[in-house]
């Protein structure tokens, strides 16, 4: 652990806690004391938590919108709850930058020391540090699957901790903070006055404080905890000890963006007290009436018929790889899509089921249309000028579901109803194969309909792919299942009965193409290394050795 901290430690954070941008003024009615900032309109109105109402989103520049995303605390695998959030998130990243023009900046804070990471650590008998690299990278891995991007830095709270005490020091000298005898710092609440409590209506009480707390009021948080044994710690100007939990993400984010963050994004259970807390620290050191200028929160996952959120500490999670064993990330994804981020949705396998159908019909019409311009459906004229116009209404009507906060559901409905309208064309012009065809509105509406579902992460060319289809356990399977049909197949062609000479003659002549086509599909699987033996009534198959194309024991 790190005995002493560096002198110049706390020379960033002095050049950091400048005075706020020019350029806001007042928004007025609820949450009076926002300030609508100045920069770059996107365009797009989105639901704040500062002020709960949709607010247009402007932030300081088109080509770096700065936003902060609370990570993960690293102790064990991540859920489905998880998940969720980060989805959402996902998605509205992407279509800010592929739909809006606004490029993000994105930075994530990787808790790496607490409390739970501790216990777990001792319970498995490692070093905390180790325990947490592993979850970290674990972490990473799943977003991967999900096929969440990377933001563009994770920041580690370990290697940031000379930051954050030199972070807690501005605080102190700014008179919002203590140190106790017992070598803990606090933030002093009282100090931020009516401040407090932006981002709910009725700030919550106190929770009951431990008989020893040395907290001059019981809502004070600790921004600094003094060292227990067994537990990591670092040096500090007030004794051995660690962070607290909401001062590591303010650090973090004013390191990178200093004095104005455009969108900070979390579940809503991070919205108090979380997030509340980085607020008053934020405005703290930086000496500025706004810190954060949109706070972005999603909704729970909830377990259908429970009505309780998937959390670990119910015990009723999912894990992302379990999930992902079933399942593709995609389907999810569309999961994600069928309900606003901010409300709460139920996680049942009906409704993934659902998600599964729409990808699926999504995916049979690009194929189909994509034949039809190609040639390979056959198919007569659709009604060009109707198709025209409803690909031109669906484009602005995604475009301004979109803009309003996000509004994945409306966008998906209308995207599936240039779909369904589609389908009623190629329907109709394969009763008429013959006259003049119109392939250029079809290619335009499979073009339209792909890049949709890509900007939100989604590819319609993977919708072919069954989960798990890769793997040898599912191959040998699909091996047995061609190699059982081939031989009824070929037993059904060498079969005469007791069908007496000339017929049987005849009979065995009419299927001889069965058994041809039964002999190619031999030399075909052998050419990928696959060898089929036909025996009396029976067929067996093993697997060549490439270097030696000797028959091999199958696995």
């Amino acid at each position: 652990m790190l005995g002493t901290r560096r002198a110049c430690a706390g020379a960033w954070l002095l050049r950091a806690a400048r005075a706020p941008g020019p350029g806001r003024s007042a928004s007025g009615a609820r949450g009076q004391d926002w300030l609508q900032p100045a920069g770059y309109d996107t365009g797009v109105k989105v639901y704040n938590s500062l002020t709960r109402r949709k607010d247009p989103l402007v932030v300081g520049r088109a080509d770096a919108a700065s936003w902060y995303s609370c990570g993960p605390t690293v102790y064990d695998h991540a859920h489905l709850g998880h998940a969720c959030s980060y989805v959402r998130f996902d998605i509205i990243r992407r279509i800010l930058t592929r739909v809006f023009g606004c490029n993000v900046v994105m930075v994530m804070g990787i808790t790496d020391v607490d409390d739970k990471i501790i216990r777990r650590a001792n319970e498995m008998g490692v070093s905390p540090a180790s325990l947490a690299r592993l979850y970290e990278e674990d972490f990473k891995q799943d977003m991967a699957a999900l096929k969440v991007l990377p933001p563009t830095a994770y920041l580690r709270v370990t290697e940031h901790v000379p930051q954050i005490i030199a972070f807690i020091e501005r605080i102190m000298a700014n008179g919002h903070a203590y140190c106790t005898a017992k070598g803990n710092v606090y933030f002093d609440l009282q100090s931020r006055g009516d401040r407090y409590g932006k981002l709910v209506s009725v700030v919550p009480g106190p929770m009951g404080e431990p008989v020893d707390s040395d907290k001059r009021h019981a809502s004070d948080f600790a921004l600094w905890k003094a060292a227990k044994p067994q537990e990591p710690f670092w040096g500090s100007p007030w004794g051995e000890g660690r962070p607290g939990w909401h001062i590591e993400c303010s650090t973090i984010a004013s390191l990178v963006f200093g004095s104005r963050l455009d969108i900070h994004s979390g579940g809503v259970d991070l919205a108090f007290p979380h997030h509340e807390n980085e607020i008053a620290q934020c405005e703290a050191f930086h000496q500025c009436p706004q810190w954060g200028n949109y706070f972005l929160h999603s909704g729970h996952l909830h377990v259908k018929g429970g009505g309780e959120k998937m959390s670990k500490s119910l015990k009723n999670y999912v894990t992302i790889k379990d999930f992902l064993r079933s399942a593709s990330p995609d389907v999810f994804r569309l999961f994600c899509l069928r309900s606003s981020y901010r409300s709460a949705v139920d996680y049942s396998e009906g409704a993934l089921l659902e998600a599964r159908h729409l990808l699926r019909a999504a995916a049979a019409f690009v194929e189909d249309a994509r034949a039809y311009v190609s040639g390979q459906l056959a198919g007569g004229p659709v009604q060009e000028d109707v198709l025209w116009q409803r690909l031109d209404r669906t484009k602005a009507d995604v475009q301004a579901a979109l803009a309003d906060d996000f509004d994945t559901v409306r966008a998906v409905d209308t995207v599936m109803d240039l779909v369904h309208q589609g389908n009623r064309q190629l329907k109709a012009a394969a009763k008429k194969p013959h006259g003049p065809r119109s392939p250029a509105v079809l290619g335009a509406i499979v073009a339209s309909v792909e890049q949709f579902f890509e900007t939100v992460g989604i590819s319609l060319a993977e919708r072919q792919c069954v989960p798990g289809a890769g793997s040898p356990a599912t191959l040998h399977s699909l091996v047995e299942e061609l190699v059982h049909f081939r031989l009824k197949v070929r037993q059904f062609a060498l079969a005469s009965g007791e069908t007496p000479g000339e017929a049987r003659h005849q009979r065995l002549l009419e299927r001889r193409p069965l058994l041809e086509a039964c002999d190619a599909l031999r030399r075909d699987l052998a050419i990928h290394g696959i060898s089929i033996k036909d025996r009396s009534g029976s067929s067996t198959w093993e697997l060549l050795d490439p270097r030696t194309e000797d028959p091999k024991p199958r696995s």
